[in-house]
């Protein structure tokens, strides 16, 4: 009588389950690997993070002072808030997208754009609310068409936005007529010129724009679906959240913050002008990076990426009080860009 062959499964019985070569190796990996230090888990954490950056601000005040006797006056330090202000609040608009899961390239022609809009004769001549209002308008407008053909027209929001860039320049020196609009109204003028306590209001415009932003991301219903969308949107669309309607917002409110950018700059600069926001997206982009935020989404801090901001601000104040040229403050920026990346990787290995 012939004995059955015992390395082959008989009938009715389940063969042996494959072994997932690749997911034995990884877990191998991650058990050899020794568990993080409570040092490293701290600076890995989005406060960690946000400390560094204070770290560097520091470090670029003391190199301040040591280099250029003007760095530490009070008006210089109002200098780099200014400057810091109108990219700030651009950069607002960018973090929600980009937490969010999306990308903005739009926001500094979009800004040029509303800022030439509203300082047409044909504008100005209604007085400065309709100028304001006509901002808003186009920033919140320009938005909706991004969100719209990335929801519903399934279009990488990459390519959207970038289209968005150029159509925006395009736009705005068609109104323009490739010349400066100057700003005859007082009231938008007197903006950039005013101050209270000793601070410019753009300053204060700026601090608002951001505490509002921080209170919808982290305290409304709004900022917790932004987050899980950017995490994981597929998740998201079967706990019940309307991913399309929350990505056409997300560039709204993108959009919103051009529209009032756009004011700022018109009444710092006294123009309306399609040569304004040139690179100010790229700006905004690697201060939401360098501020921890995620470029795939669902994790980021708006804090972190206002202290971008004053980071990349304070290094252009100064190269110029030290009368370097722009190229290398170009490669400066790009090397912290890269190290901000590497860190963010490092940190994404840590968790997973």
């Amino acid at each position: 009588m012939t004995k059955p062959d015992m390395t082959k499964p008989t009938t009715g019985q389940a063969a042996a389950p494959a072994v997932d070569e690749h997911g034995r190796v990884e877990q191998a990996a991650r058990e050899a690997e020794p568990p993080p230090s409570p040092l490293r888990r701290v600076l890995d954490s989005g406060a960690g993070r946000n400390l560094g950056l204070v770290a560097v601000l520091v470090l670029l005040a003391l190199v301040g002072a040591a280099t250029a006797d003007t760095f530490l006056t009070a008006s210089n330090l109002l200098t780099v808030l200014t400057q810091a202000s109108i990219i700030g609040v651009l950069t607002v608009g960018v973090t929600f997208v980009i937490i969010g899961g999306g990308i903005d390239l739009s926001v500094g022609k979009v800004m040029a754009l509303a800022s030439v809009w509203a300082t047409t004769v044909a504008t100005q001549s209604f007085g400065p609310l309709v100028m304001i209002f006509c901002a808003i308008a186009v920033g919140v407008g320009a938005g909706m068409v991004n969100g719209l053909l990335i929801a519903y027209g399934r279009i990488v929001p990459f390519i959207v936005t970038l289209a968005m860039l150029i159509s925006a320049q395009g736009l705005a020196e068609q109104i323009s007529g490739r010349r400066s609009q100057i700003v005859t109204d007082p009231v938008i003028a007197g903006i950039a010129n005013t101050r209270l306590l000793g601070i410019p209001l753009l300053v204060y415009i700026f601090a608002a724009v951001v505490a509002v932003g921080w209170v919808v991301l982290n305290r409304t219903t709004f900022g917790r679906r932004t987050f899980a969308i950017g995490g994981n949107p597929e998740a998201a669309r079967l706990a019940g959240l309307d991913v399309k309607r929350h990505t056409i917002l997300l560039y709204m409110v993108s959009g919103l913050c051009c529209g009032i950018a756009a004011i700022m700059i018109a009444s710092l600069t006294t123009t309306g002008s399609s040569t304004h926001g040139t690179l100010y997206e790229l700006d905004a982009i690697a201060a939401v990076i360098i501020g921890g935020t995620l470029l795939s989404g669902g994790r980021g801090t708006l804090v972190g990426s206002i202290l971008g901001v004053l980071v990349f601000t304070t290094i252009t104040n100064l190269f110029v009080l030290n009368n370097l040229a722009t190229e290398v403050q170009n490669i400066a920026k790009g090397a912290i860009i890269v190290v901000a990346v590497l860190i963010q990787a490092r940190a994404q290995r840590s968790s997973g």
